[in-house]
C-alpha cells in the first residue's frame, strides 16, 4: 500500500509538472519572425523581470537581480583597481541646483519627476489619503535623473587644495527618468546604475582618466554594442566634462603655484541596460544564453531518480563533484527537487541559460558515467565521471571564449563601409554598423538623423578590424572628412 501511495504521488507530480511545463515553456516567438516580441517574451519567461504596479517601472526578479549582482561585483572590482571608492549621495536634488547647469539638465528636463509636498493627510471625505495642501515645499526637489549637480555641490566642501585631488568617487544607485515608452531593462522610468564622478587638478589628467574608464568598460563588454537584429545599443559612456560643473558650483583649488584654479571633471556609468544587451547579444530561440563569468548558476547537476534510495546513491557520487567545483569558486546547484520531472528541469535551465548541465541516472551510476550538456551550442555527451571537475573547468572557459568570438564575428560581418548617401540609405535597411565619412558638423549629423533615423554611434579612435580609417569626403556634403564614423539605427 505504501508503494502504491508513493506511485500515485509520483503520477500526480508528473501530471502537475507537465501542466506547468506546457504553461511556462511554450515556444518563444522566433527572432527571425519578431525580434522585439522574442525579447519581451524571453525577459518574462526566463524569470528576469516583470512590469510593476508603477507605470514604466519594473520589478527585477531574483534570478535577474542575481545576474546584475555578478555584473556589479566584477565592475566594482575593476573600478577599485583604478583607485575608485564608493560613496552615496542623496536621491533628491534641489531644483535650483539643476538651474545652475542649464545645458546639462536640458536633456533631462522633460523626464524629471518633481516632489512638491512632504506630507499626506486623511481625506476629510473618507476617501483614503490626499496631499496635505499645507505641506508644500518651499523649493521643489527633483528625483535624481543623474547626480552631477548634487555631487559637485558636495565636492565644493571637500576640495580646497591640490592635495585634495584627485577625487575618484562612484555610487551604485537608482535614478528616475520619466520615459513615455518603456521596455524592460532597455528603457524604464526607474533603473539601476553606477555613476562615477571624478575631480582632477589638470585637463590632461581628467582626459586620461576618462580614457582609462572607457578601457575598463571596453574590456568588460563592448560599450557601443551591436544586437542580433543589427541595431546598436549604447550600453555605457565615459565623459570628459571639462570645468563646467566646477564653474557652476564654484569648485576651486589652490594649485602648487599658489593660484586658484577650477577643477576638471569626468563622469562615467553603465546601467541595467547591460542586462538587455546581454540578453540580445547571446540568446537564441530556446531562451537565455549566459556567458559563464556572469551566470548566477554556472553548473546545474540534475539527479534522475524514482525513489529516495536511488537519490541518496546518486548523491554519494554527485555531492563530492559539487563540493570540488564550489571549492574552485564555480557556482553550482544540485537540483533534488521532487516537484518537477527531469524533463521540466532540463527545459527550465535551458531557458535560463545555465552554461553547463550535468545529469546522472541509475545506469550512469552503474557505468561510472555522467551526461554533460553545454548551453551555447546545445550539445550533450555521456562521458566518464573520472576527471569531470577538470573537464568542467575547461568547458566553462571554452564557452566564455566561444560566446565572445561569436559576438565579435557577428559585429565584424555586419560592419560595412559606404561611400555615397544613396548607398548609405540602401545599406541601412540591412542593419549593422555603417562606416561613412561625415564633415564633422552638427547640421549634417542632424540632417542624416532626420532623413534616415540613423545616428553617429561613435568616432573610432583607431582602425577597426578590416577597415583602415583614412581621411575622405562627407557622403552628404562632399566637404572634407577626417575619417569614417560609425552610423547605425539604435535602441
Amino acid at each position: 500500500m505504501q508503494n502504491f501511495s508513493y506511485l500515485c504521488a509520483r503520477f500526480l507530480k508528473t501530471i502537475q509538472s507537465k501542466r506547468q511545463y506546457m504553461a511556462n515553456f511554450q515556444k518563444l516567438t522566433p527572432r527571425s519572425e519578431d525580434y522585439s516580441k522574442w525579447y519581451n517574451e524571453l525577459v518574462v519567461k526566463a524569470d528576469l523581470a516583470e512590469q510593476s504596479a508603477v507605470r514604466g517601472c519594473m520589478v527585477i526578479k531574483p534570478y535577474g537581480y542575481a545576474i546584475w549582482e555578478t555584473i556589479q561585483a566584477e565592475l566594482d572590482r575593476r573600478f577599485k583597481e583604478k583607485g575608485v571608492k564608493n560613496a552615496y549621495f542623496p536621491l533628491l536634488i534641489p531644483k535650483s541646483f539643476l538651474s545652475r547647469e542649464a545645458e546639462h539638465v536640458e536633456g533631462f528636463a522633460k523626464e524629471c519627476a518633481v516632489v512638491t509636498h512632504h506630507r499626506l493627510m486623511n481625506d476629510p471625505n473618507g476617501r483614503g489619503v490626499v496631499v496635505d495642501p499645507q505641506a508644500k515645499l518651499e523649493e521643489e526637489l527633483i528625483i535624481r535623473p543623474t547626480s552631477e549637480t548634487i555631487i559637485w555641490s558636495t565636492y565644493k566642501n571637500w576640495i580646497s587644495s591640490y592635495r585634495d585631488l584627485p577625487i575618484l568617487c562612484n555610487q551604485w544607485c537608482n535614478v528616475m527618468r520619466w520615459e513615455m515608452r518603456t521596455r524592460l531593462f532597455l528603457r524604464t522610468a526607474e533603473f539601476l546604475w553606477q555613476e562615477g564622478h571624478t575631480a582632477h587638478a589638470t585637463k590632461e589628467e581628467a582626459e586620461d582618466y576618462a580614457r582609462q574608464m572607457l578601457d575598463v568598460y571596453a574590456d568588460f563588454a563592448c560599450i557601443e554594442a551591436m544586437m542580433q537584429d543589427g541595431k546598436a545599443l549604447q550600453a555605457g559612456t565615459s565623459h570628459f566634462l571639462g570645468q563646467n560643473f566646477a564653474k557652476s558650483f564654484d569648485v576651486q583649488f589652490l594649485s602648487k603655484e599658489n593660484k586658484y584654479e577650477y577643477v576638471w571633471a569626468t563622469s562615467w556609468g553603465v546601467s541595467t541596460r547591460l542586462m538587455g544587451a546581454l540578453i540580445m547579444t547571446h540568446s537564441d530561440d530556446n531562451g537565455l544564453v549566459l556567458p559563464p563569468h556572469l551566470a548566477p548558476i554556472q553548473v546545474v547537476i540534475v539527479p534522475i531518480f524514482k525513489k529516495e534510495d536511488d537519490l541518496n546513491k546518486l548523491l554519494v557520487k554527485l555531492n563530492p563533484i559539487a563540493d570540488q567545483l564550489k571549492a574552485l569558486g564555480i557556482r553550482v546547484k544540485v537540483d533534488t527537487d521532487e516537484k518537477y520531472t527531469p524533463g521540466y528541469k532540463f527545459a527550465d535551465y535551458e531557458l535560463k541559460g545555465v552554461p553547463i548541465r550535468l545529469a546522472m541516472g541509475g545506469r550512469d551510476l552503474e557505468n561510472n558515467t555522467i551526461e554533460i550538456a553545454r548551453r551555447d551550442i546545445q550539445t550533450k555527451e555521456t562521458i566518464s565521471i573520472d576527471g569531470i571537475v577538470e573537464k568542467i573547468q575547461s568547458l566553462l572557459e571554452d564557452i566564455q571564449r566561444n560566446l565572445l568570438q561569436k559576438a565579435l564575428d557577428f559585429r565584424i560581418a555586419n560592419t560595412r563601409e559606404v561611400n555615397s548617401y544613396d548607398e548609405f540609405k540602401e545599406e541601412l535597411k540591412k542593419g549593422g554598423f555603417l562606416l561613412a565619412h561625415w564633415d564633422g558638423t552638427a547640421e549634417t549629423e542632424q540632417r542624416i538623423k532626420d532623413e534616415t533615423k540613423a545616428t553617429i554611434r561613435c568616432i573610432p579612435l583607431a582602425d577597426l578590424p578590416g577597415h583602415k580609417n583614412e581621411p575622405g569626403v562627407c557622403m552628404v556634403t562632399g566637404k572634407p572628412s577626417a575619417g569614417r564614423v560609425v552610423f547605425a539605427l539604435n535602441y
